[in-house]
């Protein structure tokens, strides 16, 4: 078997997508160019992520945890969920909260939802 050693991209569809590129630059630094973290050179033609878990999980196909009429959720990790939120809700989008959603054991969470109505997910990771 083939050892696999973290995802290499995320692609999707996009009706605009240089308005959704935009958009995940503008509200999550997350694109071409930027990092997730302070201590690591930006490549100019990806997004360099900090290292930590990624979760990859099938849900059931009538699953009530994210839309019905979507395939996927994005789920990003985040430092700081509150300040994560800031951007959106100064620009007024719509932010998520559920307080069943978080626990002492997996962290905080919040949704919110890209130009296109796909789920974004962000997790705050509990604290070491």
């Amino acid at each position: 078997m083939t050892s696999t050693r973290g995802i290499g991209g995320i692609f999707l569809r996009a009706q605009d997508p240089d308005r959704l590129s935009a958009w995940y630059a503008e509200r999550l630094g997350v694109g071409a160019g930027l990092t997730g973290g302070d201590d690591l050179d930006p490549l100019p033609w990806a997004w360099h992520a900090a290292a930590g878990p990624v979760v990859f999980a099938p849900f059931p196909a009538d699953t009530d945890y994210f839309p019905a009429d979507k395939a996927f959720m994005l789920n990003l990790r985040v430092a700081d969920l509150d300040a994560a939120l800031a951007p959106f809700r100064e620009a007024g989008d719509v932010v998520v909260q559920e307080p069943d959603w978080d626990s002492p054991e997996t962290g905080r969470f919040a949704r919110v939802f890209d130009p296109e109505g796909n789920p974004v997910e962000l997790w705050e990771p509990p604290a070491p």
